[in-house]
């Protein structure tokens, strides 16, 4: 199983056990992070979900789709790492990604 780590708006980090396949948002929601809300519940239809993926590893993730980048859009906590993490799988090449959440908008 692979790990990632996430760091939490007080910048504390937790490494969590990730299976590939899962959908990072359903990862860190299942394992008790609830600074991030997905209220939603993963149909890319909110940005509650909003995080910073670590520079290292923004090339080994999908382009940001249409309604991912209009919903990122309109959060002033955007930079150019920002992605939903509903619209994220886990991979074996994602092994050891840090993901920042997002301030909250």
């Amino acid at each position: 199983m692979a790990e990632l780590i996430i760091v939490t708006r007080d910048g504390s980090e937790k490494v969590l056990d990730a299976a590939p396949g899962a959908n990072i948002m359903e990862i860190i929601r299942d394992n008790g992070v609830d600074e991030l809300l997905a209220l939603c519940g993963g149909c890319c239809s909110c940005a509650t979900c909003h995080v910073h993926i670590d520079p290292a590893f923004s090339a080994k993730l999908p382009e940001l789709s249409t309604d991912e980048n209009d919903l990122l859009d309109g959060s002033s906590h955007r930079n150019e790492y920002s992605r939903l993490s509903c619209q994220l799988v886990m991979t074996d090449d994602l092994a050891g990604m840090r993901v920042l959440i997002a301030e909250e908008d």
